[in-house]
């Protein structure tokens, strides 16, 4: 007879819990939401102002990147 209140409780307590966490959640998914927002917004922003560096910047993110790749597949072939 004793368990029912408890179990009830904990089953409240459990379901409260459960609902913060999903408000937590949407919370900060909206947060990530926005902070991709602003920053498209700089970046189309700066892409407009210095296309030349813009193009620059990209193309040399491009090479890094190619350049880390074609490392790591020739350490790869090694091992």
């Amino acid at each position: 007879a004793e368990a029912a209140p408890m179990l009830s409780r904990a089953s409240e307590q459990a379901s409260a819990m459960a609902h913060r966490g999903m408000d937590a959640m949407r919370q900060g998914s909206q947060q990530l939401r926005d902070g991709a927002e602003m920053a498209k917004g700089r970046t189309i922003g700066y892409i407009k102002d210095e296309p030349v560096k813009a193009m620059l910047i990209a193309a040399a993110t491009g090479a890094a990147l190619m350049a880390l790749l074609s490392l790591l597949s020739h350490s790869r072939g090694r091992v």
